[in-house]
């Protein structure tokens, strides 16, 4: 009737307002002890908020105070991993090397033609930046944010355990679902009927193979275009990315004035080409993604509603894959992109791979790992801000602003309002709120866990942003939305399922980061193998290889020489040298070939000794505690001695009072349950209470 509008709303009340005075009420209550701002730093009253709101609401706070709570341990390693960092960061060696304007590294063009030699020291600030998440802490953080994730879900497990029984949600199985009154709504001239095998029911029946499976045909197929969309952005910044460095080299670096030579501020810009490129670059893909996510989310449901599913949990679950899927390809796309493809295939001076008559992004002198960070730096904090923070907060202060502004409405007139109607000016609760905040935490733990590798940082901002967000939600329900109709649940549902898959997802991610992305297997074999003195002196001269620059084409050659005469070019990688036989010349060196193998055997390694450890940890950490199995057992049994009790007095003839429930069976000089008789008589109350449940009432 809501869906054919015959009723513009429906919504249970709301007991009492949140500011009001001296008045309590539960709803005030749970404003001044919950979503008040003042009660940040503190744990939340799940229980009350059960009360007020069902369990499916309160299971999502319990989680997400969790999941806060197991932040913390993360943060605390990130930040000694990013102070471990910086305190190397000029003390390295390779860096130092690097930085070292005596050594006479010019190298080669980063662009053809308009581009000019350069000297390695200019990228000096870029290497010692790179340091700061690229070194051997850098190993360690991956495993121990593997070993987290599985100890996060693990333990979530025996806290939901502990929950259900609390909330006496052991034992609850979902009713069998009638089917969505939109489904009966679409389908009421439908002429196939079906007799339902569970409710003997006839209902509308949908043929899978003439009417479903075209339907779900289309629909992934225009899922997979729409991923499409997202990975053509990526090529479009991409674009950006190669004509706005190239751009930039163009700048002039220094100009002369009376005598003497000038920076200027395209100077500074021309220095700092490559990281102003990717700055601009991760923006510009923020803001895609934002864009493509309200285009994605109207879609995913009008592709869920042609679907024309039975059922609202097939709906959930259908609704839950496509934006999943959608919003994961749309946000990490880029970063994936950055962290296993850049600068893996680019070629040789002379000989560069091109795509689109456009030769391929190259990483810069310190690597690529440093870029990685500051893409997702942006992207993960951006989104936190501007999606979560100001959709959340600041729009919906505006909105309530306007409408007071634009009400003429006197004091009176808003005071004899009746409470239905007050409510009735709040935002709905839509039954998808839900499925939006767990959406946002899970890209969040992928953001955390896939890439920490390249940024420690994450758990301090994923921190910070879930004590907000906590808060933020608290607040909405209570005082900007509709009170929602409580509903019951076990569990979290599909969620878990997802957790667990990108934690799988991020143990062989971060294993190719470290091995592709970071240095760290270069100076590994470097210092084991070809070092002089175990130390990377002389590493940046071996990972460097040689060019003769009258192998470049005519067209090729750089028009700007203000270096002089450059007879021999760098470039990083592992080749040859010039050989007058082209057959082998820069041709691919052992050295590389060694390297290779390494990182090979490192992403084995890695990938093998962490699945273990996270299996072995998940063996040996039970789903239930054992004192909640012990209580759990204990209950059964007395709940048996009661049945088996009631039942032998009700065959004598004999009457049943509370007096007799509460002996539990047993002789009155049976001592057996004497140590645990106040938890006997809880468990009494809660089997009575099971029977004769207390009614929930909404005024």
């Amino acid at each position: 009737m809501l869906s054919d509008g015959y009723y513009s709303a429906a919504y249970p009340l709301h007991e009492g307002h949140w500011k009001a005075g001296s008045a309590e009420n539960p709803r005030k209550v749970l404003f001044d002890h919950w979503a008040n701002w003042k009660n940040s730093l503190k744990f939340q009253p799940v229980d009350y908020v059960r009360l007020y709101f069902g369990e499916k609401i309160a299971l999502y706070f319990a989680w997400l105070g969790f999941y806060t709570t197991m932040l913390v341990p993360a943060t605390v390693v990130g930040l000694a991993v990013f102070i471990y960092g910086l305190a190397i960061m000029t003390t390295n060696i390779a860096s130092k090397e690097l930085c070292d304007d005596h050594n006479n590294f010019t190298m080669c063009p980063l662009c053809d033609a308009r581009c000019p030699y350069w000297k390695l020291s200019d990228a000096c600030s870029h290497a010692k930046a790179s340091r700061i998440f690229d070194n051997g802490a850098t190993v360690f953080f991956a495993i121990f944010m593997s070993l987290w994730g599985t100890l996060f879900l693990e333990f979530w497990k025996r806290k939901e355990a502990t929950i259900q029984y609390k909330w006496d949600m052991t034992t609850f199985v979902q009713e069998e679902e009638p089917p969505r009154p939109e489904y009966l709504s679409k389908l009421e001239n439908w002429q196939t009927m079906k007799v339902d095998p569970v409710t003997g029911i006839k209902e509308p029946h949908l043929p899978f193979w003439r009417r479903r499976f075209p339907i779900f045909l289309t629909s992934y197929s225009i899922m997979l275009f729409l991923a499409a969309v997202a990975v053509t952005a990526v090529i479009g910044v991409i674009a950006y990315r190669v004509s706005m460095l190239a751009a930039l080299q163009l700048l002039p670096k220094q100009v002369t004035s009376n005598s003497s030579v000038v920076t200027t501020t395209a100077g500074l810009i021309y220095e700092n080409a490559s990281l102003v490129t990717t700055v601009t670059a991760a923006l510009i893909n923020l803001a895609i993604i934002i864009v493509l996510n309200l285009v994605y989310g109207y879609l995913a449901f009008w592709l869920t509603d042609w679907e024309c599913l039975r059922t609202q949990s097939e709906y959930d679950s259908s609704i839950t894959i496509k934006l999943f899927a959608l919003q994961f390809v749309n946000y990490f796309c880029s970063i994936f992109y950055i962290a296993f493809f850049k600068g893996q295939f680019v070629g040789r001076p002379g000989k560069y791979r091109t795509i689109f008559g456009g030769r391929q992004e190259e990483c810069e002198a310190g690597g690529c790992l440093i870029e990685l960070c500051i893409q997702l730096a942006i992207i993960m904090v951006g989104k936190q801000l501007i999606q979560n923070n100001f959709i959340e907060i600041v729009v919906p202060k505006l909105l309530n602003l306007i409408k007071r502004k634009l009400s003429k409405e006197t004091r009176e007139q808003k005071l004899a309002k009746t409470p239905w109607e007050k409510d009735y000016l709040l935002a709905p609760a839509e039954s998808m709120s839900l499925f939006y905040e767990y959406l946002e935490m899970a890209l969040q733990f992928g953001f955390l866990t896939i890439f920490c590798a390249a940024f420690p940082l994450a758990p301090l901002f994923a921190l910070i942003n879930n004590i907000v967000e906590i808060r933020v939600d608290a607040s909405k329900f209570t005082t900007h939305l509709r009170r929602p109709l409580a509903e019951k649940t076990a569990n979290i549902g599909i969620w878990y399922s997802v957790l667990y898959g990108i934690s799988r997802i991020a143990i062989i991610s971060n294993a190719f980061i470290i091995a592709l992305t970071s240095e760290f297997i270069p100076r590994l074999v470097y210092t084991a193998r070809y070092s002089e003195d175990g130390t990377l002196k002389g590493y940046v001269n071996f990972t460097m290889a040689s060019f003769n620059t009258s192998d470049f084409a005519e067209i090729d050659k750089p028009k700007d020489t203000h270096l002089g005469v450059v007879e021999v070019c760098r470039y990083k990688d592992f080749r040859d040298s010039y050989s007058p036989d082209p057959d082998l010349a820069y041709r691919r060196s052992i050295i590389f070939w060694h390297i290779l193998a390494a990182r090979l055997a490192f992403v084995v390694v890695f990938e093998n000794v962490v699945v273990v450890l996270t299996s072995l940890m998940s063996w040996l950490i039970p789903d239930v505690p054992t004192v909640l199995k012990e209580q759990i057992h204990r209950e059964a049994y007395i709940t048996n001695e009661i049945v088996l009790k009631t039942e032998l007095k009700r065959a004598h003839g004999e009457e049943i009072s509370s007096v007799d429930l509460s002996s539990h069976g047993g002789d009155d000089d049976d001592n057996r349950y004497s140590p645990h008789h106040s938890d006997d008589v809880a468990i009494i109350q809660r089997h009575t209470k099971r029977k004769n449940p207390e009614p929930r009432t909404y005024v």
